[in-house]
């Protein structure tokens, strides 16, 4: 079995819990996710099966759209809810949705992050979480991320004991942190501030209405149907640009050959696809612009 899985990842699971589960429905072992999401988060998480394995990376390094929801008046040593409270300071002003608004927009293109000390980023060899379960807190590199786009969901919000909270939608580059992002919105506003929801909405051309739970895998792979809830490789791959291919220069694709760069190529890595088949993956060759060369040949049988 060769594709894309959509999967709703549940809340309480890790995206390595989900893919061990997964092997264990399908009874395969070629199997892989395609971006880590924390624990507490739920959303599209597309698995990536057989063959589908090769583009993994592909479907990660896509952009990806978030909900969430930023609280104000205290932030956490996990930057969401289920960390312990770091410090706090009630909301002592109205702060109006058009403030609010401001705040997000300021936030659009490319933004600095540092990577949260709970993060699965590896320093010297260890993940930044097994620094911070141990107490130890590290300095982490930070990183250019890219915010598409980022709005309200909602024309007002909702204030209780001091706290306020509010819920947004963002698209972003890979390696965005939106716990982070929720706690750089507080502050601007002028609060200590957590993420106190997250769900992830769509991962490369993968949609939440794309999504299939855990429960109906099972049941479609007990009635025998799973296999049309399997979409093809290339949809993760479609944010590529695509080049047709001769029948003739399928077979040297298949052997990886380097070949003439034909005059109309596009910028970037391309798909080489014969009929809607993608067969490689290409890009200008880095010591000779006049040629191309794979950097991942997909199917070689």
């Amino acid at each position: 079995m060769d594709g894309i899985l959509p999967l709703w990842k549940p809340k309480g699971m890790t995206s390595h819990d989900c893919v061990f589960k997964v092997r264990k429905i399908l009874k395969m072992k070629k199997v892989g996710h395609t971006g880590t999401l924390d624990p507490d988060v739920d959303g599209v998480l597309p698995i990536c099966l057989g063959r589908a394995t090769k583009i993994a990376e592909y479907i990660t390094d896509a952009g990806k759209v978030y909900e969430g929801e930023v609280t104000l008046g205290y932030s956490t040593t996990t930057e969401d809810s289920s960390g312990e409270i770091v410090e706090e300071k009630k909301v002592d002003r109205n702060i109006s949705m058009e403030d609010i608004e401001t705040v997000l927009q300021s936030f659009k293109g490319i933004i600095k992050q540092t990577p949260p000390m709970f993060s699965a980023v590896k320093v010297k060899g260890k993940r930044l979480y097994e620094y911070a379960r141990a107490g130890i807190t590290i300095d982490r590199p930070s990183r250019n991320v890219h915010i598409y786009d980022i709005k309200l969901l909602d024309e007002s919000k909702e204030e209780k004991d001091g706290y306020a909270s509010f819920r947004f939608r963002v698209h972003c580059s890979k390696g965005t942190y939106i716990r982070t992002l929720a706690v750089m919105i507080g502050e601007e506003l002028g609060y200590p501030a957590h993420m106190s929801l997250l769900t992830r909405t769509a991962s490369a051309s993968i949609t939440a209405s794309d999504c299939i739970t855990f429960e109906q895998l099972e049941e479609l792979v007990q009635n025998g149907e799973v296999i049309h809830n399997i979409y093809p490789l290339e949809t993760g791959i479609s944010h590529l640009s695509f080049f047709p291919l001769d029948s003739n220069l399928v077979m040297k694709i298949k052997n990886g050959a380097v070949l003439p760069k034909p005059n109309n190529w596009p910028e970037g890595q391309v798909v080489m696809a014969f009929n809607g088949v993608a067969y490689a993956i290409y890009q200008i060759h880095p010591e000779n612009e006049t040629l191309i060369k794979p950097v991942k040949v997909l199917r070689n049988e």
